[in-house]
């Protein structure tokens, strides 16, 4: 049985006694309690309460495992004697009672030499009664879903799920729904997914309040401020992720993109943000019917524009249908809806990015760290970072030799190298994936610079938070070398990629590749085909020592 320290037990002993009883359990939860502070996360478990008998008041609650062992109870006790919560004193109890022999037995031996009392009870009214009250108030707590149209909704979500709108659209092409229904004049939808993050659809009441938390997020303000622009929006959401039913899945897991995994075990979630209300996982009864039609809209708009969204830009297009509302709807009759696609809108969202992109680029630039303050020739910039666009979507893999073949003969520029082993998997390579206007401009530009001469990687190091990064390098037959990214060298995802190019490349006798594609904003962003490719530069890859760099810092840049 473990003890307290000597100093822990000199310290309560230091703490007044009051003459009191205080009542001591551990409870399983009927039902899960909600936590005030994040509604959709439930502490599920046993409840660990202690109250003051004498004067009705609750001092230190947990909730914890049921298989977390007594020392959790004892954790409470502590926190109850020396920090209990709302205006109470720490103080010592006269006696401590319970209901449970082996929780008596366990106290006793633990809290030796501190003059407490541990006495067994068949009943603790005092905690009877507020248990009483916990499960009163989660037995009242409204349902997700109004009762009448949960399998409705959760149906068309599912069916939402299944289209996999993210592939075709990003979250800064809004879609705006007219409904002039409920007191809602026009929805204006954003549907997240394309990144492989957060999956899910929003649905703004206004055109305002999506702006203005967009450029909240980036602004990239403090916790605080993001928190209060989170709960500044003003939306009805649906939410996908992992259901009861994924056992064995850990949800934190950033590397598992639920888009891989099987719709049987993807649940979706909705609810509400209001600046007034603050955010809720559960819609009444109203809400539930708005965001069936809106979902109901946007799937039969999907599916009459997949084919123009396919390509590179985000269509101009208008649509009217007739949705029917449930018949247990109080006016089951149609409702006439306008969609619309909003490209101006979208592209002052993405501007915003870019933007704010382009001003953290300003603030750095990489210099090698042995520093020469009497030269202010351009030459003390060895690396470059003007080359790759911002924002273009970056892959370090192989392709295989089949695939290379194809490629080869379909792009729009080829340089080849005669001498290539075709051993291994495949050719090692880089993919830049951008729009089509900046695509062209970068493959124009190493054409200018005389081609690729080659592709290698370069430490790099911030010297203000001691990060330690990875460079990637494209150094041009011109002798340019431009940094087309950075990447942790902690990072196992990284770090698992460059082991892999580092085999690759040694068995294709030091050949890779740096290919080129367009589709940025279109289905085919992350995972471009080869319609998509418009260039392949085949060329060696390039060890660290041929640069001659050393280890590069990121260092201010001041005007």
């Amino acid at each position: 049985m473990p003890a307290l320290n000597r100093s822990t037990r000199r310290r309560l002993q230091n703490l007044p006694q009051i003459p009191s009883v205080w009542e001591g359990d551990r409870r399983l939860l009927s039902k899960p309690l909600e936590d005030p502070l994040d509604p959709d996360a439930e502490a599920q478990g046993e409840c660990i309460l202690w109250v003051d008998g004498s004067e009705g008041i609750v001092r230190a609650m947990d909730v914890v495992q049921p298989e977390t062992g007594q020392e959790a109870i004892v954790r409470t006790l502590l926190r109850a004697i020396e920090n209990p919560q709302g205006a109470s004193q720490p103080a010592r109890p006269q006696k401590i009672v319970v209901k449970d022999r082996e929780l008596q037995f366990f106290l006793r031996g633990v809290l030796q030499e501190l003059d407490i009392a541990i006495d067994y009870v068949p009943e603790l009214p005092l905690i009877d009664e507020l248990f009483r009250g916990f499960q009163e108030a989660a037995n009242a707590r409204p349902p997700r879903l109004p009762a009448q149209y949960a399998d409705l909704l959760k149906k068309k979500a599912g069916e939402i799920w299944k289209e996999g709108m993210w592939r075709f659209l990003a979250d800064h092409q809004i879609i705006a729904i007219e409904l002039q229904k409920w007191d809602v004049g026009t929805l204006y939808v954003s549907v997240m997914g394309m990144l492989g993050m957060e999956y899910g659809v929003l649905l703004y009441r206004s055109l305002e309040s999506l702006k203005r938390f967009r450029a909240a997020v980036v602004a990239k303000d403090s916790f605080e401020q993001m928190e209060e622009a989170f709960l500044g929006q003003d939306c009805l959401f649906v939410t996908f992720q992992l259901g009861e039913n994924s056992l064995g899945i850990d949800e934190d897991d950033d590397e598992i993109d639920l888009a891989s995994l099987p719709a049987s075990i993807i649940q979706a979630g909705f609810g509400n943000v209001h600046p007034l209300e603050g955010m809720r996982p559960f819609l009444y009864e109203e809400e539930a019917l708005i965001v069936y039609v809106a979902l109901e809209a946007l799937q039969k708009f999907f599916r009459s524009i997949k084919r123009q969204l396919a390509g590179d830009e985000f269509p101009t297009a208008n649509k009217r249908f007739r949705i029917t509302l449930p018949k247990l709807a109080a006016e089951p009759s149609p409702l006439q809806v306008e969609v619309s696609t909003l490209p101006e809108v979208a592209a002052e969202l993405f501007a915003l990015v870019e933007d704010d992109d382009d001003d953290d680029d300003d603030d750095y630039y990489y210099d090698d760290d042995d520093d020469d303050d009497d030269d202010d020739d351009d030459d003390s910039v060895p690396l470059r970072d003007d080359l790759v666009p911002k924002n273009s979507f970056l892959t370090l893999g192989m392709m295989p030799w089949q695939s290379v073949e194809a490629l080869r003969k379909s792009v729009e520029c080829f340089q080849p190298q005669e001498e290539i082993k075709t051993e291994g998997e495949g050719l090692p390579v880089i993919l830049i994936q951008t729009s089509r206007p900046k695509a062209k401009a970068l493959i124009q530009q190493i054409q200018l610079e005389g081609g690729l001469k080659g592709i290698g990687f370069n430490p790099g190091e911030d010297p203000f938070d001691g990060d330690r990064y990875d460079l990637g390098i494209l150094q041009t037959e011109d002798g340019n070398l431009h940094l087309f990214g950075e990447f942790l060298q902690d990072d196992p995802t990284h770090h698992a990629a460059r082991q892999k190019w580092d085999r690759r490349c040694k068995k294709t006798k030091g050949y890779c590749g740096l290919i080129i594609a367009k589709g940025l904003t279109g289905a085919s962003r992350g995972n471009p085909t080869l319609n998509d490719m418009m260039a392949l530069f085949e060329t060696r890859s390039l060890p660290m020592k041929d640069f001659a760099l050393g280890v590069l810092q990121l260092m201010p840049q001041f005007e």
